[in-house]
């Protein structure tokens, strides 16, 4: 028998941290694959931007100012919803390399907070909704360094463990409901503000990440993979997507030409 025709409210995609980045480029590719894509964010500019160039070419976009981390903004950004089909869960980010005996704690509380609270707070509220649509998808973009661990990088890898973990356990909570639980975890990928963002505006600390490095992950080529797995038929379920660049082998084993 054929398939039913897909629901309107399942071709709503929420994308957090759609202001850069990886989000920025999903909400681009999930709206020309044929999804409502609604921007969060806390840079209102950037989504309001977005969400005219999407909707320029042709596709629809509304931006929505939030903080993931809010849970009472959440709850009230999840109201506006009767039905969702997709919610990617990006927003996050890592600050600082410091090791574990000298790490800022104030660092490791906001990773914490925006890579797992940020992920649990849009989860929780809008997982109701996902569910109403008949045909809903969790994608929690995690991180290689959710599933191994490198020097420096403790209080980040703690908080992407968790985001693993997080996606891991609600997949099993809720087996038999009409929902997916699909996790991408990208290895090294050069953005515009990442390493920027780690390293406190240090240029050339943040351009030595990428370093030799031919040709690290983009964020079109993650967005790519993530509009590849919520693309996929309903029955597919594309539990955990390693994405890497050919030059990188593990967290700490990069090929270099210098």
């Amino acid at each position: 028998m054929p398939s039913a025709a897909p629901s309107a409210a399942s071709r709503i995609a929420v994308v957090t941290g759609a202001s850069s980045g990886i989000g920025a480029a999903t909400a681009r590719q999930l709206a020309a694959a044929g999804y409502r894509v609604v921007l969060t964010a806390r840079r209102k500019d950037r989504i309001e931007a977005l969400a005219e160039e999407i909707n320029t070419a042709g596709h629809s976009a509304t931006p929505y100012q939030l903080d993931v981390t809010d849970r009472e903004a959440v709850d009230e950004f999840a109201t506006a919803f009767k039905a969702i089909g997709v919610l990617v869960n990006n927003a996050g980010g890592a600050l600082g390399a410091d090791p574990v005996a000298t790490g800022d704690p104030a660092d490791w509380r906001t990773m914490y907070e925006t890579n797992v609270i940020g992920t649990l707070n849009l989860t929780q509220a809008l997982l109701p909704k996902l569910e109403a649509s008949g045909d809903g998808t969790v994608v929690v973009v995690s991180s290689t360094a959710g599933l191994g661990t490198y020097e420096g990088g403790g209080g980040y890898v703690a908080a992407k463990h968790g985001t693993h973990v997080l996606a891991e356990t609600l997949r099993l909570e809720i087996v038999g409901r009409p929902v997916r639980v699909i996790e991408i975890a990208p290895g090294m990928v050069r953005t515009d503000e990442f390493a920027l963002t780690r390293f406190a505006g240090d240029e050339a600390k943040a351009a030595k990440v990428y370093e030799g490095v031919a040709d690290p992950l983009t964020a079109s080529d993650v967005a790519d993979t993530i509009t590849w797995a919520v693309t996929r038929p309903s029955h597919v379920n594309i539990d955990l997507l390693v994405v890497r660049p050919r030059a990188q082998a593990s967290n700490t084993k990069v090929h270099r030409e210098l």
